[in-house]
């Protein structure tokens, strides 16, 4: 039978990029793998996945909790990036037009490129890149807070963007006039 609260979505681009090392918990619990998710908007097969594998999820948890009842307005792990986030502050324009996700685990992702060959160099994958994820959907009930959530199994790298934060070095961007500077520093 298949995993049917498991997906792998289109095209995205990642943000937050925590995929090589984990980033400790701001609540205390454990380390975790993590990447945001910006979704398009315009990506209709991959948000119909999304879907699919939420109501998946809240069967599994009502049937392994005996009927046990969900609330109607379940929070979620998936927010519109046209909207404000949790604090009211607007999501930065990166993500406007797609739906944001952040997708942790404590288990490492699997990671690598459109070829899947493994990548074990962590500047090739950085906030501000294009590729695919594959994530699994569930239901937690945790002191007291009931939601939805996805968590990280793999990401696929499929090409470069412009980087959201900090920057990539590129041979582009070395130039040839360091020639010509050995005799400024010999006097």
């Amino acid at each position: 039978m298949a995993n049917t609260t498991q997906i792998t979505t289109g095209k995205v681009r990642f943000s937050y990029c925590y995929l090589f090392s984990p980033r400790a918990s701001q609540d205390g619990g454990p380390a975790k793998y993590s990447v945001t998710l910006l979704i398009p908007k315009s990506d209709k097969a991959t948000l119909a996945k999304i879907k699919a594998a939420m109501e998946a999820a809240k069967a599994n948890f009502i049937a392994k909790n005996n009927g046990k009842k969900l609330p109607p307005n379940l929070a979620s792990t998936m927010h519109d990036g046209d909207g404000v986030r949790e604090n009211g502050e607007d999501f930065g324009p990166e993500c406007k037009g797609c739906y944001v996700m952040t997708v942790s685990s404590t288990n490492a992702p699997v990671i690598v490129d459109a070829d899947k060959t493994p990548i074990t160099n962590p500047q090739e994958l950085y906030s501000g890149c294009y590729g695919r994820a594959v994530i699994n959907f569930y239901v937690y009930d945790y002191m007291g807070k009931r939601g939805i959530s996805a968590g990280l199994n793999g990401v696929m790298k499929l090409y470069d963007g412009e980087p959201l934060a900090g920057g990539v070095v590129t041979d582009a961007d070395w130039d040839d006039d360091w020639e010509d500077s050995d005799d400024d520093l010999l006097g």
